[in-house]
Parts: structure tokens; C-alpha cells; sequence
């Protein structure tokens, strides 16, 4: 599990992908998140701008990443 620390008080779904380097791009993580590849907290999430905040969990092909304050 990936361990992602905020500096603010949220990170956006997609720039949270790419912080954990699953995707290369936010254009990977738009295309994925797009094609429903990436659930956050259980469910299927349908925007790359949605703003994660502490206790949140991604999963993605396999791999989570838990966002943490």
C-alpha cells in the first residue's frame, strides 16, 4: 500500500495517481479514470478532479494508495 502524506487539505484524484507513480501522465490517469479502472473508497470514481482528503483509499490494477494528513 502506498502511503500518500497531504500538504493541504486534499489531492485530486488524478494527482494523486501520479504522486504514487501509477500513471505517467494526467492524461493516463484521465484515461483510466475514464474507462473505470479506479475505484476511491470502494467506488468507481468518474472524476480525475475529485479531491481526496485524509483516510481516503485508491485502488488502481491492483495497488492502493491511502491518503493520510
Amino acid at each position: 500500500m502506498e502511503i500518500i502524506r497531504l500538504r493541504d487539505d486534499y489531492i485530486k484524484l488524478g494527482q494523486a495517481l501520479k504522486a504514487a507513480g501509477l500513471v505517467d501522465s494526467g492524461v493516463d490517469a484521465k484515461y483510466a479514470i475514464a474507462k473505470g479502472k479506479v475505484k476511491v473508497n470502494g467506488e468507481t470514481a468518474s472524476q480525475r478532479g475529485k479531491k481526496l482528503v485524509d483516510g481516503d483509499v485508491v485502488g488502481f490494477e491492483g495497488q492502493t494508495i491511502k491518503i493520510v494528513k
